[in-house]
């Protein structure tokens, strides 16, 4: 498989994702769910913690990239969903020194939402990986 990171300014860059990823050559692809702060036997964890929250719904979707024999350089897109935009900023570096410690910089959208299923969750990772 073959990343070619689309960029035409640089700013995003400094943040940790690209403005696009042209991939070629892979043989593989992976949609993920979202991933949220849910324990291994569905219990919703970390309520009122954000960075809690963003750290164990990152080891999820790591735990379902493994599943599929990938990792977090693999992922060519993320999606982030959370009830809380400004109080997310404040723990962002907690996705972006795991994605920047893995070589990963997906393209990446980030969208504030009312609310999310699981009542108490605040973040919700969404991903799609090639291999």
């Amino acid at each position: 498989m073959e990343r070619t990171a689309v960029n035409p300014v640089t700013w995003s860059e400094e943040l940790g994702f690209n403005q696009g990823e042209l991939v070629s050559g892979h043989t593989r692809t992976l949609y993920c769910s979202g991933q949220t702060a849910m324990s291994a036997e569905g219990r919703p964890e970390h309520e009122g913690d954000m960075a809690g929250q963003l750290a164990l719904s990152l080891a999820n979707l790591e735990a379902v990239l493994g599943e599929a024999g990938m990792a977090l350089p693999n992922l060519v897109r993320l999606n982030v969903y959370t009830t809380d935009v400004d109080l997310l900023f404040q723990h962002y570096g907690v996705l972006a020194a795991r994605l920047g410690g893995a070589g990963a910089a997906p393209a990446t959208t980030m969208l504030g939402v009312v609310r999310l299923a699981v009542p108490g969750q605040m973040v919700e990772l969404e991903g799609t990986a090639v291999a």
